[in-house]
């Protein structure tokens, strides 16, 4: 007699085996993103070959907040503000006899600083390129840089002359040109320190946030990174309110500086994508993955490690979600934009940020009032 067969066990047999054919489709969509909040913002700029991106970042985020305010577009010099930092970089490198940071690599307070310091000029006003070519090449000008203040430091035939820092201007005259000190734009004349008032940016209402256990919360410290070089504080918070800070800031629509590493296998700006694999092997670049989730210990452990490093700024300037609903921020970077798939724009998932980012910068009307209560901010 023949035995006979149970249909409902078939049908889970074969539901079963449709389960995980149906996730693996699923799972190797591309990336299909929506929009939550996308700000107004400039166009992508290119630093080229220079490692200047923390001004970049930061003259996009002030950029943007002139659009916020409802002013006119405005195209800034990146190398008026970079060659002052340069300049204040050698002071205080041969002030440390040596032992302070010099490189090409800065912080997003830079930028600040010397604008409150020496102005802002437009692009067109200086371009910043005297070497012979149309873009930014600073390596050659690194190494000129270094060795003469080398030769600086280790002179024995002390004291210094008073000429050291006026012939470390001169190559920074030969490379991005004499800095104007009077100009035209746009039908006026100006001042590098007149026009920065023009555009009513107040750049002490910018603020530097950060988020490592090492440190008490809610109090300010010397960020232990080589680029900040000149020693700024930053207000320390728990990771979830670090990130609370990012997603408010974006929903009132105030962008973001973003400082972090961009130096692991899960960040990809050719594709457009930075997440945090569960799986290294998973192909990420091209479909949502699973990612780790990660609390405040995971990214401590990679600071201490010096695993995370921050290696790269970006500006913060939208939120989109995909199709499994994972949260991403929209970035825009200062890299070309030809062999970017979303024309210099990237979206890096919410776990990217919490477990990858260093440092931030807001406008202090972003951040929460509670938050801002428990860092004494005005």
């Amino acid at each position: 007699m023949k035995k006979r067969i149970n249909k409902t066990l078939v049908i889970l047999v074969v539901f079963a085996l449709m389960v995980p054919s149906a996730r693996a489709q699923q799972e190797a969509e591309d990336y299909r993103f929506q929009e939550v909040v996308r700000l107004q913002t400039t166009s992508v700029k290119d630093q080229d070959h220079s490692g200047t991106c923390w001004c970049y970042a930061t003259l996009s985020f002030l950029e943007t907040e002139l659009l916020r305010m409802d002013q006119p577009a405005h195209n800034l010099s990146e190398m008026y503000l970079v060659r002052h930092a340069y300049m204040q970089k050698a002071k205080d490198y041969v002030r440390f006899h040596g032992e302070n940071n010099f490189s090409q690599g800065g912080q997003a307070h830079d930028v600040t600083v010397e604008w409150i310091q020496h102005g802002i000029v437009p692009q067109d006003v200086y371009p910043g390129l005297e070497y012979g070519t149309q873009d930014h090449k600073h390596g050659e000008l690194a190494t000129v840089m270094g060795g003469y203040l080398e030769s600086v430091v280790e002179d024995t035939r002390k004291p210094l002359t008073p000429a050291w820092d006026e012939g470390f201007a001169r190559i920074l005259d030969s490379y991005f040109g004499e800095v104007p000190t009077e100009f035209e734009y746009q039908g006026k004349t100006y001042t590098p320190q007149s026009f920065a008032e023009s555009l009513e940016i107040q750049p002490n209402d910018y603020v530097e946030l950060t988020s490592f256990s090492h440190h008490p919360w809610y109090k300010a410290f010397d960020l232990e990174v080589p680029d900040n070089w000149a020693h700024k504080p930053y207000y320390n918070l728990p990771l979830d309110e670090l990130v609370e800070v990012i997603d408010h800031s974006l929903e009132q629509g105030y962008s973001v500086v973003w400082d972090g590493d961009v130096s692991s296998d899960g960040f990809s700006h050719t594709n457009g994508i930075a997440v945090v694999p569960a799986n290294e092997n998973s192909n990420y670049k091209q479909h949502p993955v699973r990612e780790k989730q990660i609390n405040q210990q995971m990214r401590q452990q990679q600071f201490n490690r010096q695993i995370m490093t921050d290696d790269h700024l970006m500006h913060l300037t939208g939120i989109a979600r995909d199709q499994k609903n994972t949260r991403y921020y929209l970035t825009k970077n200062s890299w070309n934009t030809d062999s970017n798939a979303f024309g210099g724009f990237l979206y890096m998932s919410k776990p990217f940020i919490r477990l990858n980012t260093v440092a931030i910068m807001v406008h202090k009307d972003a951040i929460p009032d509670d938050i801002a209560g428990q860092l004494n901010l005005d």
